[in-house]
């Protein structure tokens, strides 16, 4: 089943305004490229269709992947039997995407709720029949599926066969994993449902203004400051006044999460996550440890040099992502951003441009900020059979060009790796967002490289200093949070005031003490849509903006061949552990000291601003 990928939620909370009539027209997707509406016969036919023959399938190979595994044609046998499962695996998330993206059209729409709920019940049920298949794979005779995977046809499926036994120590008897599948539509299915549908209805009075969550939280990066301590106060408030719900949310999905990770025998709180992301827990726990030990000379320093450019000795916490100072702040239009987006991609490669340069001339972008649409922005890859689709929430500031450059890249990425198919193409998080990371860094060094003004030049590098901070600092920062909360779930509930308390505990480590967090910032770990979505996702925003500072400095020093090294990884999709895509670029993550490239890169970006006050 495909996800969308996301930005990081704090880099979100500081998109920006602009006037509508200044932004020019703002395209919306075309969702019937996938169906013509939600009560297309199309679609009502593919869902029939997908359940029939998923019984169909189970009936065929249930319980004879062993026998097909011993015979004399076991590669050309299990390989017709893998095509006809990947086959149902891109219908059925081809329905599934459809559901999803029409949702997030508008979460607060009842007609849309309903159509992805019922839908969500029907590919739940057909994914169930489904179930058998991977595990029964994981119980062939190890030598057998080696020997047939050895061969073509079924060769073309090892990379899917080899990541498929990773799971096999963590794997469950067929009724246990057929019920645990079926009751997450009623367990954590649910709770994120019931998570998204309460943030997109809150209502934050601003200025006079009803406000959606994503509204007020651009006012954050207001260039008054009445202005960024009201919408501050004002999310507080709010989140204060649904605590209730979101401590109730985050304890049950915890305490799921918990019982699953105590039946299939994962150790850690993160492991399973470690595990879908294809990487060892020593490799996380590196990037961690170097990221902490950063905080003085990353976050700290560049905070207190903030705060002195404001003529203080430290900020609010509704000044962390202010404009700076004395420096126009104007709105962006769309064909600017696009235009300045397309040029950095195609200054590296042609072929990058002109795949991202499709997601704008066919529709496959969805930009104005609505009432009830999906706080944020994401790209999402749908299937191989379709195409992805970017969901922004543009506003016309710089963050929202970097926004844009960032899920292009996902989007390129998604395209490239299509070609995989629906078991292969699927990219772990940890280098899924090395694409995006590189797509913005692409866009960055281009528009500074063009600024000649001293105060706007500046004005660039710290707002990337504060990007790169909320990609690197904060975000692993947010995987500290998720430990703490997630180890002392495992000691019994936590009151809402406990998950403040853990908030503040790790935010105070992590910003330091130029950021004054005052009364209501307690509360912001509520809306932070990862924690619910995906734990432990956050880490892979740090992987992938430290991974990306170190390719783009092989990038910057090499003469030739790296777009051919880069392409190549970006195509290999999910086939390659990320130690044999980063090879060729004399990368290697599992070295501690890969780590502290990237963090060089972002001192010196410190180091740089430091120099021009």
């Amino acid at each position: 089943m495909t996800r969308p990928f996301d930005r990081p939620a704090i880099a979100r909370a500081a998109h920006g305004g602009g006037a509508a009539e200044a932004l020019g027209a703002l395209p919306e997707w075309d969702l019937t490229h996938l169906y013509p509406a939600m009560d297309s016969p199309v679609f009502t036919a593919d869902v029939e269709r997908a359940a029939v023959e998923a019984r169909r399938f189970a009936e065929l190979y249930r319980g004879k992947l062993s026998a097909l595994a011993a015979r004399e044609d076991a590669s050309a046998a299990l390989a017709e039997a893998v095509r006809a499962y990947e086959g149902l695996e891109d219908l059925v998330g081809k329905i599934m995407s459809y559901a999803g993206l029409v949702y997030s059209g508008d979460t607060t729409d009842p007609q849309r709720a309903k159509f992805y709920g019922d839908t969500q019940d029907k590919v739940t049920a057909i994914s169930t029949e489904l179930l058998f298949f991977g595990l029964e794979l994981n119980r062939i005779d190890e030598a057998l599926l080696a020997k047939a995977a050895a061969q073509a046809p079924l060769s073309h499926f090892k990379p899917w066969l080899e990541d498929l036994a990773k799971d096999k120590p963590h794997q469950l008897e067929d009724r246990i994993e057929e019920l645990f599948h079926e009751k997450s539509v009623t367990g954590h299915g649910a709770w994120n449902r019931l998570f998204d549908e309460t943030i997109a209805s809150l209502r934050f009075k601003v200025g006079g203004d009803d406000l959606t969550l994503e509204l007020t939280l651009n006012r954050l990066q207001d260039a008054d400051g009445a202005v960024r301590k009201e919408a501050a106060e004002v999310l507080g408030t709010v989140f204060r006044q649904h605590l209730r719900t979101f401590g109730l949310i985050t304890n049950t999905l915890a305490k799921d999460k918990e019982i699953s990770d105590r039946w299939r025998k994962f150790e850690d709180v993160a492991d399973s996550r470690h595990l879908a992301n294809r990487v060892e827990r020593e490799v996380v726990d590196a990037l961690v440890a170097a990221v902490r030990e950063a905080y003085p000379r990353l976050s700290h320093r560049y905070y207190k040099l903030k705060a002195r450019w404001f003529g203080q000795e430290a900020l609010d916490y509704w000044d962390r992502n202010a404009p700076l100072p004395k420096v126009e702040q104007r709105t962006i239009p769309w064909a600017e951003a696009r235009d300045t987006v397309l040029s950095a991609y195609g200054d590296f490669s042609a072929d990058m441009a002109g795949i991202a340069r499709r997601f704008f001339d066919e529709s496959w972008i969805d930009a104005p900020v609505r009432p009830g649409k999906a706080p944020g922005a994401f790209a999402h890859p749908t299937v191989p059979s379709a195409h992805p689709y970017v969901l922004l929430n543009y506003q016309g500031k710089p963050r929202d060009v970097m926004t844009l450059a960032h899920e292009l890249g996902h989007g390129v990425h998604q395209v490239l790796a299509g070609p995989n198919g629906a078991l292969m193409a699927p990219t772990p998080l940890t280098l899924a967002e090395t694409a995006s990371v590189f797509g913005e860094m692409l866009t960055f060094r281009k528009l500074l490289d063009e600024t000649r003004d001293q105060r706007q030049r500046k004005a660039m590098l710290a707002a990337k200093v504060e990007d790169m901070i909320n990609t690197v600092v904060r975000q692993i920062a947010f995987y500290s949070f998720e430990r703490k909360v997630h180890e002392a779930r495992r000691q019994g509930e936590l009151t809402a005031e406990n998950l403040c308390d853990l908030w503040l505990s790790v935010q105070s480590e992590s910003l330091g003490p130029a950021i004054r967090l005052g009364p209501g910032y307690e509360t912001f770990w509520a809306y932070i849509p990862h924690f619910i979505h995906s734990p432990f996702y956050v880490y892979a925003y740090a992987f992938g903006d430290c991974l990306v500072n170190s390719l783009y400095g092989v990038y910057q020093n090499s003469a030739s061949g790296f777009q051919e090294r880069y392409f190549a990884l970006l195509s290999a999709g999910g086939t390659k552990h990320h130690s044999e895509l980063l090879k060729p670029f004399g990368l290697d993550a599992r070295d501690p000291a890969f780590w502290q490239i990237g963090l060089r890169m972002i001192e010196g970006l410190i180091i740089e601003l430091e120099g021009m006050e």
